[in-house]
């Protein structure tokens, strides 16, 4: 795929610069990302107003992962048979609407409702606007597109518990969704104004069964991975999880017969793709575990008030945010292997560091590893997201997102069961009682690094060439040769 294949695509109207395309995308998922992880903060405030316990809220978190977990498979064939613009514009709006009619909930039913309405919108709004990058920007200009529209997908889950905190302590916890109203108007309003309305190339059938199927499996996995982070629903988690397996492996007999299943595993074939999906996917089991653990380590380990434990964690965000102007020069310099090679030991020391933090470490050290890790950890999921459509074919390109989506949620959330799990295998051990010690947060620490680490072995075949035209490393020798 040449830059000629997108310039060709994006006729018609004036193409805005590949950062404003970005920034509009990076909006809305940031908006998205913030109001995944707000919520979990004001669940006890909420629960007070709605006359119901704190644990039965569960099921506002779990009902908005249920819809992402049917819908997000969906969303490149929506896509392209009514355009790419069309759609996220539409995600945008059901996503506010979802968040309006959240926040006007009168009790706890309404509120599950109106949570599944908001998944929906959720649902289209991350593949579908990856999908609307990769078909907007040139592939010389992919590396500095894609480390901005990352960095709401790694600061979001950060802010979000501050964020939550302060609205549920100075204002009314209703406002953690009207906050969503001025961000999506906006979004709405630039999405019509800079972005193409790209559609598919061929009509497929829509793949009814496929849908279902994918839609028990993966959301009894979610469903699963996120009981079994809370204690006394181990066996309600094994349960779902089996489910899921179950309908996981009849989908995968469906998809070999269907001639365009909904989640299309001949993908794995394609080197660039296959070997991001799960490299990617095991570094995304720690990353999806650190802003659960970070937040309870710094307030039930070190004392600290929720607050000052916030501002803390927003020091990953600060990282990530200076990492966007690096990437692009690394990997020119170095190449996407050597890089992710590389950058996939430092990013992973970083976060085993978190292990050794104690309440004698000074705060400005604790601050500067946190910052570091945020760095190293943006820059590896910048190569990961663009390096996966390396040699994706334009035709596949809405499928491809789809499914790299997909993957990506469900390891963020099994990242929270990993760290949840090993923490409370820890305090078994070790004797903690019902409160977790510094050494079960330990323990959870070097695990999840642990399991990032095994990424390395996935890393190391990637092919050296691997994104050299959209890097720009080796002098384009990979680009000229394709011409």
């Amino acid at each position: 795929m040449s830059d000629q294949i997108y310039q060709a695509a994006a006729l018609g109207r004036p193409q805005p610069n590949f950062r404003v395309v970005a920034m509009i995308i990076a909006s809305a998922m940031f908006m998205e990302q913030l109001d995944a992880t707000v919520l979990a903060t004001a669940l006890p405030t909420m629960a007070r107003d709605f006359g119901v316990s704190a644990p039965s809220m569960s099921i506002a978190l779990t009902s908005y992962l249920l819809s992402l977990a049917i819908f997000i498979p969906a969303s490149g064939l929506i896509a392209d048979r009514f355009g790419s613009r069309t759609v996220f514009r539409s995600a945008i709006a059901v996503f506010v609407v979802g968040s309006i009619c959240c926040a006007l909930s009168p009790n706890l039913w309404s509120l599950v409702l109106s949570r599944l309405l908001q998944g929906l919108g959720g649902a289209m709004m991350m593949p579908v606007g990856r999908l609307v990058l990769l078909r907007s920007v040139a592939r010389k200009d992919m590396v500095n597109a894609m480390s901005w529209l990352l960095v709401p997908a790694l600061i979001g889950p950060i802010l979000g518990p501050p964020v939550g905190g302060m609205i549920v302590t100075y204002l009314d916890w209703r406002w953690i969704f009207y906050i969503n109203v001025p961000i999506g108007i906006l979004g709405f309003v630039l999405v019509s104004i800079f972005i193409e309305n790209f559609k598919g190339e061929t009509k497929k059938r829509f793949d009814t069964v496929g849908f279902i199927l994918s839609g028990i499996a993966l959301g009894s996995l979610l469903f699963g991975f996120e009981s079994s982070s809370r204690p006394g629903e181990g066996m309600f988690a094994l349960f779902l999880i089996a489910i899921g397996l179950l309908f996981g492996i009849a989908y995968l007999r469906h998809a070999r017969k269907h001639p365009a299943p909904i989640m299309d595993f001949s993908l794995m074939k394609v080197p660039s793709f296959g070997t991001s999906v799960i490299a990617g996917s095991l570094t995304r089991i720690t990353q999806g575990a650190q802003p659960f653990l970070l937040p309870l380590y710094f307030q039930l380990g070190f004392g600290l008030s929720a607050a000052k434990a916030g501002q803390l964690v927003t020091a990953a965000a600060i990282g990530s945010m200076a990492m966007k102007a690096f990437a692009p020069r690394i990997l020119r310099r170095f190449g996407f292997r050597n890089a992710l090679i590389f950058n996939g030991f430092t990013a992973t020391f970083g976060y085993a560091l978190c292990a050794f933090f104690r309440p004698d470490w000074p705060l400005g050290l604790i601050f500067a590893v946190l910052v570091m890790c945020g760095f190293f950890m943006s820059f590896q999921f910048t190569a990961y997201n663009t390096v996966a459509y390396d040699a994706i074919e334009r035709d596949r390109m809405s499928a491809a997102t789809s499914f790299y989506t997909t993957f990506q949620q469900l390891m963020l959330s099994l990242g929270i069961c990993v760290g949840a799990f090993v923490l409370h295998v820890s305090m078994t051990v070790t004797g903690s009682g019902d409160t977790p010690q510094l050494r079960d947060f330990s323990a959870a620490f070097l695990f999840v690094t642990a399991v990032s680490l095994t990424a390395t072995f996935w890393n190391l075949r990637f092919s050296r060439t691997a994104g050299a035209d959209i890097s720009g490393h080796g002098g384009n020798k990979a680009a000229h040769a394709e011409h």
